[in-house]
């Protein structure tokens, strides 16, 4: 790990496809900082001696992005965990202190938040209906959960019924989750009724044109989201769109949680819109500009 610059990365497997590199690397340009982010895919075999590493006085590396399948096994490794991250137990960033202490972060959660205040979308008192039940959808019920304008209620549907139990049962030990009830199929969803209905499986990223909704059930007063982001449109999104139903994929999300982890390794500084601006622009280019 060493580096002549300091170093800020993520850490994952697969990482290859990772935006995040594009997103930091263009901060660190425009704020005119002599920083660089980085790839580190690491085997779970790794895992062990590179958090060894990290907390040697003479490692580069003062910050650190999380992805799957790392985003919980991390947390053994880490110090501390802020509020929100406690709760979700889940976490995506890493902040190393003067002192190579770890502290760990989710921004996951706030950044859909954001995300969801951009679009306009206010969950106070909506339905909501989620598909999937991985570390996205912990992090979105855990925000959703949290707020004083939660929804009335939550509907979850997993294939593999086990994990979601397991995802709500977790996540009832450290909050109210009393408004989150698991559905047997996706029709009991009743995507009809819902104000939000949210994509959180990988169904759409490989495959554009599979979907797991039966349009007939989307409707105009609806936003849908998706938390794939490449192709922009999946198919459930187009056909969403086509019933006159408002639409997002997941590069809203990814940017926010993006700005949101810089923010907390630059000691809470707060980004120039201008800068902001300029790394939506690549995110959404998907290039240097």
């Amino acid at each position: 790990m060493s580096a002549e610059k300091p170093t800020y990365g993520i850490i994952g497997y697969p990482v290859e496809h990772s935006l995040s590199p594009l997103m930091h690397n263009t901060a660190f340009e425009e704020l005119g900082v002599a920083a660089i982010y980085k790839l580190f895919p690491l085997q779970e075999d790794e895992l062990p001696q590179f958090f060894i590493d990290l907390r040697k006085k003479d490692c580069p590396v003062f910050g650190l992005n999380v992805t799957v399948p790392y985003k919980e096994k991390v947390i053994g490794q880490l110090d501390s965990l802020t509020p929100f991250a406690l709760k979700a137990m889940w976490v995506n960033t890493i902040v190393m202190s003067g002192e190579r202490k770890m502290i760990g972060h989710n921004t996951d959660g706030p950044g859909f938040l954001a995300h969801l205040a951009e679009l306009e979308f206010s969950p106070g008192g909506k339905r909501v209906a989620i598909l999937g039940a991985g570390g996205t959808t912990r992090a979105i019920i855990a925000s959703l959960s949290l707020i004083p304008e939660r929804p009335e209620s939550i509907l979850l549907y997993n294939r593999t019924a086990g994990k979601a139990e397991a995802l709500v049962r977790d996540l009832g030990q450290r909050m109210d989750v009393s408004h989150v009830h698991l559905v047997p199929s996706i029709d009991d969803l009743n995507i009809e009724l819902a104000d939000l209905l949210i994509n959180t499986t990988s169904v759409g990223l490989k495959d554009p044109q599979a979907c797991l909704i039966d349009e007939e059930r989307l409707h105009s007063d609806m936003l849908v989201y998706d938390v794939v982001y490449d192709p922009r449109e999946t198919k459930l999104l187009r056909i969403a769109q086509e019933k006159g139903a408002s639409v997002a994929n997941g590069l809203g999300l990814l940017f926010y949680q993006g700005i949101l982890s810089f923010q907390h390794w630059a000691g809470g500084q707060e980004l120039d819109q201008k800068i902001k601006n300029k790394i939506r622009k690549v995110l959404e280019t998907g290039k240097s500009l």
